[in-house]
């Protein structure tokens, strides 16, 4: 897991979608709270629907940018090269929408609360990023400052909220990933 970066730069090679669905299952092997397994995810390889998104998610991060990132937090970014254009959101041939599910309906039509959503749903995530770096492929994770507009291009119940969009594809060649260095053992944990 050590050699897993996330890009900004993706090849528009194509994915074979067998691999996808089997991230997907790897995914929902994750632990949930009392078993609600409350995630959606919604692939998007539509080159129509990913412009939409790209543009949507644009006008918000100009918005963003501009407005609501003070200058500490642009400087903070710098070193990522990261603004509010997001070309990758249309070149990398998937899009994963992760939703989470407050709640849904039982086979009666009985709405049913979900408990330790963000919990679970983070995990699903986290596995699934897993999965799909041990199937070769490189991800990034993708959270626009507000990201209602997906139940809305995506067609998702009120049920749903978007979690993340984590961008997935081949590396563009000319990929440049950013010098970073984690955090060591001893900064991150505590045996007691």
């Amino acid at each position: 897991m050590r050699g897993r970066r996330t890009v900004r730069d993706f090849s528009d090679q194509t994915v074979d979608r067998k691999i996808i669905e089997d991230c997907l299952r790897a995914a929902a092997t994750a632990p949930s709270g009392a078993n609600q397994q409350p995630w959606r995810f919604v692939v998007v390889s539509d080159t129509l629907v990913k412009q939409h998104i790209r543009e949507s998610a644009e006008k918000i991060e100009k918005g963003f940018y501009s407005r609501k990132a003070t200058v500490k937090w642009r400087d903070t970014l710098k070193h990522l090269k990261t603004g509010p254009r997001k070309p990758f959101l249309e070149i990398a041939p998937y899009q994963i929408v992760i939703f989470s599910q407050s709640y849904s309906y039982s086979t009666k039509g009985d709405k049913k609360k979900h408990y330790y959503v963000k919990e679970s749903v983070g995990i699903a995530t986290g596995l699934l990023i897993t999965a799909l770096h041990h199937a070769g492929l490189a991800t990034l994770t993708y959270t626009p400052a507000n990201m209602n507009f997906l139940n809305r291009i995506l067609a998702r119940p009120a049920n749903e909220k978007p979690f993340m969009i984590l961008v997935v594809g081949y590396p563009s060649a000319s990929a440049l990933v950013p010098v970073l260095q984690k955090k060591a053992l001893e900064d991150i944990a505590v045996f007691i």
